[in-house]
């Protein structure tokens, strides 16, 4: 028996089209594309010649993530190959890999298998720019901001009191803290200071909100980076640099075409993690492929509890969407892992453990339900499930009276059958009825909006909040902020606070440390627990196994 080859083996041997015969395909007029090479480009929205926003929006959750893996990109893309090939006019909309977790983890973040985007190894591996251009404007503006506290600080900011960060696309934990301006007098004002992940960026959030080049201006202008020595907020636009920062955005913030294995297109754009994000591709990318297909197939980060909430109450608000279904991916193996069974112990058939496990699953799909959204579960197969395990998730779904449907798009995918059930059940919902609703009213009080999420979604008794919190929250209400919705910032791996806590815990209460107004992409963010906005690289990293050949290929991309 030959071995299974990997994702990268897969994507090389796949036949690529020249990327203006998948833009032909779509829809695109050809002056509206702005080729990077022969496989990838870039789209101006300002130049498509497409009717207004239409198409129906299915989004892509997930169940609680483990270590044995869900596969949320790979049924994406799945699916989608899976609808085209019934005949529907569809488009996907992803976020883009941050270099963080493809050298840390991941190893890569394109889906798997036969349901892949390509050219896998550029999107993984900096693209068309995007991530190194957000980068840039981000500690463009810290840099701004320094020189003018050195330049006199006309402004009268308190170095003690900046909120922003510099950011850099890698995980590093050694910039967590730093101190800067050190040196002397020619070197700058000294004072701590750190970094975050080029996708804990406020201004990713921004660039992924914003609805066109002129709202993306507005947004970075009303950034708020730190606070007078009065205690007033101090934004971009009091500095007058919005318009240098957006200059340094214009290219990036056009979506970019790429294809799956199977030809279908693709728009993969912006990406701020869920976890301690919005954890959303671009709402110009889901924009634009409404504008070009009938039904967008689109993901959120990690489980429904991070990425899925803020989609609806963030992004759907902001964009104006009402998502037509809601598909919640689960594997077996994570259920059995969700039940207590080591990751080593995974492969063998354990009915006791699944249904010990399927609480997790259970409680994401009543919460998709809270939005008036129907739900279907995709349950991602993989080589060990057992049928008979197959056979009682798929019960247990028909019981709860969720549509459900196996789905083995990784070997049977590019194309083939292996999401056919799951396509047809997906096409039925979406022709179905909508109740969309957001979770909470923004009139709400910030810390009421913290505890509907927590009460409702999490499943939490209550909210505790730190003194520093509750400061923060009186800060909000004083600076009129107290109208925008909230941004959890949370360990993916719970619905608690806590990550070690699995399945679907009870008596429980979520910790506020912080509250971070984030007032140009127009969110509070509030950290919970020990979540990090600079992850670390872990013991073995991905990066250990990466290299070129003679010929410069990647090699060791997952």
């Amino acid at each position: 028996m030959s071995p299974t080859p990997s994702d990268l083996e897969i994507a090389r041997a796949a036949r690529i089209r020249p990327i203006e015969e998948i833009a032909a395909a779509a829809g695109i007029n050809a002056d509206a594309l702005e080729q990077y090479g022969r496989y990838k480009a870039k789209i101006d929205p300002a130049r498509l010649q497409a009717p207004a926003p239409a198409g129906k929006v299915v989004l892509v959750s997930a169940m609680s993530p483990t270590p044995a893996g869900e596969g949320k990109s790979t049924t994406t893309v799945g699916l989608a190959d899976s609808l085209a090939r019934a005949g529907h006019k569809v488009m996907i909309a992803l976020r883009e890999p941050s270099l963080g977790p493809v050298l840390g983890m991941k190893g890569g973040a394109t889906g798997g298998g036969y349901s892949q985007v390509l050219p896998m190894d550029e999107i993984n591996l900096h693209f068309t720019g995007d991530f190194h251009a957000v980068t840039a404007a981000n500690n463009a503006l810290m840099a701004l901001v320094d020189n003018h506290i050195y330049q006199g600080n006309q402004l009268n900011i308190d170095p003690r009191r900046l909120t922003f960060k510099r950011v850099l696309d890698m995980n590093d934990r050694a910039l967590r803290e730093v101190v800067i301006g050190l040196g002397g007098p020619t070197q700058g004002v000294p004072r701590q200071d750190g970094f975050d992940i080029t996708v804990a960026s406020e201004i990713m959030a921004v660039f992924c909100l914003a609805t066109d080049l002129a709202d993306l201006r507005s947004r970075l202008g009303r950034i708020t980076f730190g606070y007078t020595f009065d205690r007033a907020p101090v934004t971009v636009a009091d500095l007058g640099v919005q318009g240098a920062l957006t200059l340094l955005l214009k290219e990036a913030v056009k979506p970019n075409l790429v294809q799956t294995i199977a030809g279908t297109p693709a728009l993969v754009h912006g990406g701020p993690f869920a976890n301690i994000a919005h954890g959303c591709n671009s709402l110009i990318a889901t924009q634009t492929a409404r504008r070009l297909a009938d039904i967008v197939v689109t993901e959120a980060g990690f489980g429904a509890d991070l990425g899925a909430e803020k989609f609806m109450d963030i992004k759907a608000r902001t964009g104006g969407l009402a998502p037509s279904a809601v598909v919640v991916v689960a594997t077996v193996r994570a259920l059995k892992m969700q039940g207590g069974v080591a990751k080593n112990q995974l492969t063998e058939p354990n009915i006791a453990a699944l249904e010990a496990g399927v609480a997790n699953l259970h409680r994401h799909v009543r919460n998709v339900e809270k939005f008036g959204v129907p739900p279907v579960v995709a349950i991602n197969r993989f080589s060990s499930d057992s049928a008979e395990e197959l056979d009682w998730l798929l019960a247990w779904c028909a019981a709860e009276g969720v549509p459900a449907a196996v789905a083995d798009v990784w070997g049977r995918g590019g194309g083939g059958d292996g999401g056919d059930e799951l396509a047809a059940l997906v096409a039925k919902t979406v022709a179905g009825p909508n109740n969309f609703r957001h979770l909470y009213a923004l009139g709400l009080p910030v810390e009421d909006k913290i505890r509907t999420i927590a009460q409702e979604i999490y499943g939490a008794d209550g909210v505790d909040f730190s003194v520093p919190a509750l400061k923060r929250l009186a800060d909000i209400e004083r600076n009129g902020w107290g109208g925008l919705p909230v941004c959890m910032a949370k360990t993916q791996y719970s619905f608690t606070d806590d990550a070690s806590r699995l399945g679907a815990p009870k008596g429980f209460t979520i910790h506020v440390r912080d509250l971070l107004p984030k007032t140009g992409a127009g969110f509070i963010v509030a950290l919970t627990g020990a979540v990090m906005t600079m992850p670390g690289l872990p013991v073995a990293p991905a990066a250990m196994r990466m290299d070129v050949d003679g010929d410069g290929n990647p090699v060791g991309l997952a």
